[in-house]
């Protein structure tokens, strides 16, 4: 699933390699995109460029206002690319795969990929591009590897690895605090607020009893949702204004006399 910037589309992919659009407020599917051959896993909204990436390891570009929707097809990864992220202006766009690797693509000028980024030991699912230095990529590996690594997508250097402990599903900024927070799945079940550059450890919200499989942020970027494996919807107060002395870890039932506020579901 992913969200129309403006908000009234959704666009959703399938098993059968379809990607439909739904007009949410007519409560109506308004288009079906077809392309590809086996499930769509990925997706993500560039404006009016809608990114699709399948189990067969392909990256569709669809322009949502043609009838000729695909404009590219970006081809590199070997197996499914599980997750795709859009830079804030636009021009980049950066996708993980079960091939441990990222790729970074430039569409209107190459086919090809820009940077090829391994050193991941495990699926890159989480990206997410610093809001406030447009060159650093954050990427988050699977089970096997668990770690949230930073890059320059300029050079293709790998900045910093952090090792969390857990399987890392995904991660999101915040450009206010300056902080990052990551979603995981075993051990811990977790999300874990770090504080950017030096990621130390700000805070750990527990309560999910299986797997958190994906986050989002609200449209203010104060509130986190997480949906678990666990069938559980959670929501999480995170941002409100910066405190250095909020260091601790976060459990259902706790007081609500931190920023954090868990297990609302």
């Amino acid at each position: 699933l992913s969200w129309a910037e403006k908000g009234k589309y959704l666009a959703v992919g399938v098993s059968n390699g379809d990607v439909q659009l739904w007009d949410i407020v007519k409560e109506k599917k308004i288009r079906t995109m077809r392309g590809h051959e086996d499930r769509v896993s990925s997706l993500h909204w560039n404006a009016h460029t809608l990114s699709s990436g399948s189990r067969k390891g392909e990256v569709y570009l669809h322009d949502v206002r043609k009838p000729e929707h695909c404009i590219a097809q970006l081809r590199h990864h070997r197996f499914e690319v599980c997750g795709l992220r859009w830079s804030t202006d636009g021009r980049h766009l950066a996708s993980g795969g079960n091939d441990n690797i990222v790729c970074l693509w430039n569409p209107s000028r190459t086919s090809d990929p820009t940077q090829v980024l391994s050193g991941h030991e495990a699926a890159v699912k989480a990206l997410a591009w610093c809001p406030w230095q447009p060159n650093v990529l954050a990427t988050g590996g699977g089970s096997n590897d668990k770690t949230i690594r930073f890059w320059n997508t300029t050079s293709g250097e790998c900045l910093q690895s952090v090792n969390t402990k857990s399987q890392v599903s995904s991660v999101m900024w915040s450009k206010d605090t300056k902080e990052i927070i990551s979603s995981h799945g075993s051990p811990h079940n977790q999300l874990t607020i770090w504080k950017y550059p030096g990621m130390t450890k700000v805070a750990e919200l527990k309560g999910h009893e299986d797997r958190i499989l994906n986050m989002a942020i609200s449209p203010k970027k104060t509130r986190v949702i997480s949906a678990g494996a666990d069938e559980t919807l959670r929501i999480w107060k995170c941002f409100d204004v910066p405190c250095p002395a909020r260091s601790h870890s976060i459990h259902e039932g706790d007081s609500m006399s931190s920023l954090l506020l868990g297990g609302i579901y």
